[in-house]
């Protein structure tokens, strides 16, 4: 083991040791379900061990509760895709349902689109939804955004580049 990376890891350890314990508490409050809980939990420590650049952190708490805040609401929004899927396939007749197989890569389609779209801005990323799930035209998404036309097509030639982008590899 590089002896340069032994501080981050002690620290990495101190604050798992420390804190781990009332982070689940916490979460376990929020969601009211303990696996739930769990699973956040580990996903948040997993989050700030990944990250690319250690934060310095002066109030772990407040640090973890945002990172985790910040994966309750990505499990959230993933389940409402999830659901809204799934309701959209059970409104349609037996025959013109897609097999278990194309069910679940479309699913993985849109969990992709859903992480492009989170690191996107978010007048991008509203154009695109206003776009595509309101049908709206470049004239309405401009008058809601406040923004001009010109600048809505800019904003959707570079969400669906990226979702092309992510859905291609």
């Amino acid at each position: 083991m590089p002896t340069a990376n032994l501080p981050a890891q002690q620290d990495l350890h101190t604050l798992y040791s420390n804190h781990h314990g009332w982070l689940l508490g916490w979460l376990r409050k929020k969601l009211g379900n303990s696996f739930d809980a769990a699973d956040v939990a580990q996903d948040t420590f997993v989050s700030v061990m990944t990250a690319k650049a250690a934060p310095a952190i002066r109030e772990p708490r407040p640090f973890l509760a945002t990172v985790a805040r910040r994966l309750v609401a990505h499990r959230h929004r993933r389940h409402l895709l999830e659901s809204s899927y799934l309701e959209m396939l059970a409104t349609l007749p037996e025959a013109l349902a897609p097999s278990p197989e194309n069910r679940l890569l479309a699913l993985e389609a849109l969990q992709q689109v859903d992480q492009v779209l989170d690191g996107l801005p978010p007048k991008v990323k509203e154009a695109f939804l206003l776009a595509h799930l309101e049908d709206l035209s470049y004239a309405d998404i401009a008058a809601r955004l406040g923004v001009s036309a010109s600048s809505v097509k800019q904003y959707l030639t570079r969400a669906n580049r990226q979702c092309l982008f992510a859905l291609a590899f």
